[in-house]
Formats: C-alpha cells, sequence, structure tokens
C-alpha cells in the first residue's frame, strides 16, 4: 500500500519541491501552505503515515498544528525548522515531534528520514482480519506500576492509558528488552533513530525528559531509567 505524507509548509516552491521528489520516491502526498488548512486535512478522516511540519506557518503556528495532532494521533512527525537553535528544536520535540531537519537540507537526507521515521514507527495498521490473532499472542511486560504491550505500541500507568510518541515509546522498548544494559546517549540515538550520532545531545535529552514525565512516578527522581552520570542509563529496579 502507497504510504501517505502530508507536507505542512507555507513556502509554495519548498512545498512543491519537497512534495515532487517524494512522489517520485513512490509516496502519496497531501500539501497544506498554512496552519489552518493543515488541521482542517487532519481532522479530515484522511489518513498519513507521516507529517512534515514547518514550525513558522501563516494562521496557525506550527506547534499548535503538531498540539492538534498529538490530541488525536501517534502518526510520525518530522519537523523542517529554518531555526537552528536548541530551543527550537526542544520546542518542537517537547510538543511531540519524533525528529527534525534543519533548513537548508538534501533531499537525498529528508527522503532518507522520511522512511526511516515510517519505518521505526510501525504506524501501519495490520491487515484485516488479524487484529484478533495479535491480541490472542500479545504479551504485556510488567514493570513496577507500567504495563508494557510491545506488540501493539501501548502503556499502562497504574491501570490507566498513556500516550507515548513513536520514539518515546522506542525508547522505553529498548531498555524494558535489555534489563541490566547500560546505554550511551550514542548507542540510543543509533538504536532508537538508526542514524549516526553526531552528538547532538538536546535530542536525546528532550525526549528522555518528555518519557520520565510520562512514566515515573516522581520524574525527578527516576525509577524506570536511571540516570549513571557521566556513562549513560539504564533500567531500574522498579518494583
Amino acid at each position: 500500500m502507497q504510504q501517505h505524507v502530508l507536507v505542512i509548509e507555507d513556502d509554495h516552491d519548498i512545498n512543491e519541491m519537497v512534495s515532487s521528489y517524494l512522489q517520485k520516491e513512490g509516496f502519496e502526498v497531501s500539501a497544506a501552505f498554512d496552519g489552518e488548512a493543515a488541521v482542517e486535512l487532519l481532522r479530515s478522516g484522511e489518513r498519513f503515515d507521516l507529517v512534515l511540519l514547518d514550525l513558522m506557518l501563516p494562521k496557525l503556528g506550527g506547534h499548535e498544528v503538531l498540539r492538534s495532532i498529538r490530541e488525536r494521533s501517534l502518526v510520525p512527525v518530522l519537523i523542517l525548522s529554518a531555526k537552528d537553535s536548541d530551543v527550537d528544536k526542544a520546542l518542537g520535540l517537547g510538543f511531540g515531534a519524533d525528529d527534525y531537519i534543519t533548513k537548508p537540507f538534501s533531499m537525498i537526507e529528508l527522503t532518507a528520514r522520511v522512511k526511516a521515521a515510517i519505518r521505526r514507527a510501525g504506524y501501519t495498521a495490520p491487515p484485516a482480519g488479524e487484529t484478533g490473532r495479535q491480541e490472542e499472542q500479545k504479551q504485556v511486560l510488567t514493570l513496577g506500576h507500567l504495563a508494557i504491550d510491545l506488540d501493539n505500541f501501548t502503556v499502562w500507568k497504574n491501570g490507566e492509558e498513556i500516550k507515548l510518541t513513536a520514539k518515546e515509546f522506542h525508547i522505553l522498548k529498548l531498555f524494558v528488552t535489555s534489563p541490566g544494559r547500560v546505554f550511551t546517549k550514542a548507542q540510543i540515538y543509533r538504536q532508537v533513530w538508526e542514524d549516526e550520532y553526531y552528538g547532538d545531545e538536546n535530542v536525546i535529552n528532550v525526549h528522555m525528559r518528555r518519557l520520565r514525565e510520562k512514566i515515573e512516578e516522581d520524574p525527578s527522581n527516576p525509577g524506570i531509567i536511571k540516570t549513571l552520570w557521566g556513562i549513560g542509563y539504564k533500567l531500574g529496579e522498579a518494583e
């Protein structure tokens, strides 16, 4: 099935260039040129496998569009940003984006990021008729006050379902499937982002902070994912 990408970018030249290139790569592409039009498309019921989102949009800003997306969907979101500051990246990722790419970018790099984000997210719905079999076979891991369904990307905290982004879930999965192992930031990035790590700690820090805010009883004193200062992180011994 053809994967569907929504490109939200107010610069018509960039939007058309990106859309055209992705179509040549085999994607179905829809385009929006302002925040309000983007939200209308997202609320139309159309299914998207990934959203490319510019932060600087007319009518409704990119962060508000992202907030609207996360209220109803875990679709991967790749931020397009002309600002190369940690603050801008942290804002985008903190609201639930999965990755970012800074303008100007090459189309080869952008396409690789798009394909990797869709592949990592495991966002595609199961074929009709397979849901029941998955329910029968699924195994749920328990860790302290958490219950984690690795097959269906679902997490419960104290019996209530919590919403994790695709990146947050994959970070948590990395730790719960490797108890006792210490991961450096570079190792986390390579395994979760499936890309080379160039020392940008902000990406890991933002995702880890947001994940802890959701899964920990006390995020300031985490027990699920422990920090080993100067080394990395490891799974805690939550009871």
